[in-house]
């Protein structure tokens, strides 16, 4: 059985969940920052649940639809497909059920929810597809990324509210800009990383007709684009910190997330298979964890942050 697991958990990259898993647990916290963060076990369980039904879903579909191009590329030939170490009928059978589990615990969380989940499906299905007719498929794995954290935060606050009042004055701390916000970080994030991972693959592709920025611009200017992706990006999450009202700690951590992407930029230069693996998906776990966790540190915490930041500790 634990074999069984770790065959289909690399099937799927399983370890890659650590890309958009914490950044829509921060968008549960924020949401949620009335009661510290805590959603409750029920909603927590079913975010999680949803999300990995997602991602599942669409990392299955996406190994199933590139199939023969996987077979060709020798990057990418060894994977459970080509090689037969997982059927067809079993790789859509996952497929079809973490589908189901998305939508069933949407269900489960509200109304918006379980109406959009048909939607989410669509985007984080229909990525797989795009390169084989448009440059910006990283764009497209960008958008169905970001419907993470404003999926989150629909399912521990059952809608939008642009313009919250908390005692009858506007209280942006509690505004729906925060998770669009924070979808749109997540989304140039995974336009620059994404960028990055397609630089190993850019004679294949090319000379199989896939699209891609590193395709169109080449491997060079394309990562001068993904390097401004990241730095837009890191404006991006200073915004949705100054929203949340975010204090020291934050800013503390904001400092680690840009120093960490520009390591990531300096090593993917490079573009060896090592290289590209620690600037894609190191320094890049890193990244999610760390936003992940002084998020959680200024929610679960406010009276450490607030102490902190009144010169307390100082």
């Amino acid at each position: 059985m634990f074999r069984q697991l770790v065959l289909w958990g690399s099937f799927v990259k399983f370890s890659h969940t650590v890309f958009a898993l914490p950044f829509a647990l921060a968008s549960m916290m924020v949401a949620a920052r009335e009661t510290r963060g805590w959603p409750g076990w029920r909603v927590f369980g079913l975010i999680l649940a949803a999300m990995v039904g997602a991602r599942t879903c669409a990392m299955a579909f996406n190994r199933i639809v590139d199939r023969e191009f996987d077979a060709k590329n020798p990057r990418t030939a060894s994977r459970h497909l080509p090689m037969g170490a997982v059927s067809l009928a079993s790789a859509w059978a996952l497929c079809l059920i973490s589908g189901g589990v998305l939508v069933g615990a949407s269900w489960l969380l509200n109304p918006i929810c379980f109406w959009l989940s048909p939607v989410a499906l669509f985007l984080v299905c229909f990525y797989s597809l795009t390169k084989r007719f448009t440059d910006f498929t990283h764009v497209w794995l960008g958008v169905a990324l970001a419907a993470a954290p404003v999926g989150a935060w629909l399912a521990v606050e059952g809608g939008f509210d642009f313009l919250p009042k908390v005692e009858g004055k506007l209280d942006l701390r509690h505004s729906a800009f925060i998770p669009l916000v924070l979808g749109l970080a997540v989304l140039l994030w995974l336009v620059g990383f994404d960028i990055i991972y397609a630089t190993q693959d850019y004679e294949f592709d090319r000379k199989q007709g896939l699209h891609s920025l590193v395709v169109r611009w080449g491997p060079k200017n394309a990562l001068a684009v993904a390097f401004l992706a990241h730095l837009f990006m890191w404006a991006t999450v200073v915004l949705f910190g100054a929203l949340c009202g975010f204090r020291l700690t934050y800013w503390i951590g904001l400092i680690l997330i840009l120093m960490l992407l520009l390591l990531e930029h300096m090593i993917a230069k490079r573009r060896d298979a090592v290289a590209v693996n620690i600037a894609f998906f190191k320094l890049n776990s890193v990244v999610s964890i760390t936003f992940l966790v002084v998020t959680g540190v200024e929610i679960v915490f406010p009276w450490f942050r607030l102490r902190w930041a009144d010169g307390v500790f100082f």
